[in-house]
């Protein structure tokens, strides 16, 4: 179909914007990326821009050597990768009697849980409950909370609720009870809504900050994203490279190069995990969309 004068308008500045707005969120972190990778006297002298001046990896050496990086990245690995498989198996055993017609006042346990989304968890509240539950200074005082999301649990149960009435009944008539029917039908044929689902339950837990810093009071224990903001809020990086010479740090690398490596560190894995997950993004989210 012909585009009339007034559409083409609308498109060109449609696409100005969304490409202004692309490298509004690229440019920082190109800067970002270049200044890790960038020798002393290019950061010191202001020349890094969106690619690297004189290639130096003396900030990743130096991040490595001086700063609990290497532990602190088991720690985030570890809150993520139990924490999804936490969070996945149980919002499943949630979402799939939800999208059940038979399951019993399932509307009544669909309504309350839609009512949580209105309100926040206050802080307090949160933390005087963990204490209560002896799980303080543990990473379970992460993965209880977070244990399901609402709006996760709703996107999953609308999928379930999307799969063909006529292959369950086959199942049913085949001998398939709900754990069969769950594990071999329904599982299997969510994929997208499953990969998509796991992908922001990664994202939240990888990116953990507040919550672990409310609840955790050992060092040893803290994620990436604690000690990045540590790095970038209260200026005491120097003075955590205990493994080098302090005139040695000054001629090799500059703060802000320490910190470039920090997040470059923390951003990493997720951007090897995402395009894995693409393909299924869009799809799990538009097909387990909550209708109205």
């Amino acid at each position: 179909m012909k585009l009339s004068f007034g559409e083409k308008i609308f498109y060109c500045v449609n696409n100005l914007l969304l490409v202004a707005a692309g490298l509004s969120c690229l440019l920082p972190l190109l800067n970002i990326v270049s200044m890790s990778f960038s020798d002393y006297s290019a950061i010191a002298s202001g020349f890094v821009g969106i690619w690297p001046v004189g290639f130096s990896l003396d900030s990743y050496k130096a991040l490595i050597d001086g700063t609990p990086i290497v532990n602190c990245f088991k720690n985030s690995v570890v809150i993520t990768g139990v924490g999804v498989v936490l969070s996945m198996v149980f919002t499943i055993l949630a979402a799939f009697p939800l999208s059940r017609a038979y399951f019993y006042a399932r509307k009544a346990f669909t309504l309350a849980i839609v009512f949580t989304m209105l309100f926040g968890i206050p802080t307090i509240p949160a933390f005087l409950v963990n204490r209560s539950l002896g799980i303080i200074d543990t990473y379970w005082a992460l993965w209880l909370p977070g244990l399901i999301s609402a709006y996760n649990l709703m996107v999953l149960k609308t999928f379930f609720e999307n799969v063909p009435a006529e292959i369950e009944e086959a199942a049913r008539i085949d001998g398939c009870g709900d754990w069969r029917l769950l594990m071999q039908i329904v599982l299997p044929l969510s994929m997208p809504v499953l990969a998509t689902l796991t992908l922001f339950y990664g994202v939240g837990y990888w990116n953990a900050f507040q919550g672990l810093l409310i609840n955790i009071n050992d060092p040893a224990k803290y994620n990436l994203a604690v000690m990045v903001q540590n790095m970038i809020a209260n200026q005491s990086l120097l003075q955590s490279l205990n493994n080098l010479q302090q005139h040695e740090l000054e001629q090799l690398i500059t703060p802000e190069s320490i910190r470039s490596a920090g997040v470059v560190v923390m951003l990493v894995p997720l951007l090897l995990v995402y395009p894995f997950m693409q393909n299924y993004f869009v799809k799990g989210v538009m097909i387990g969309a909550v209708k109205g």
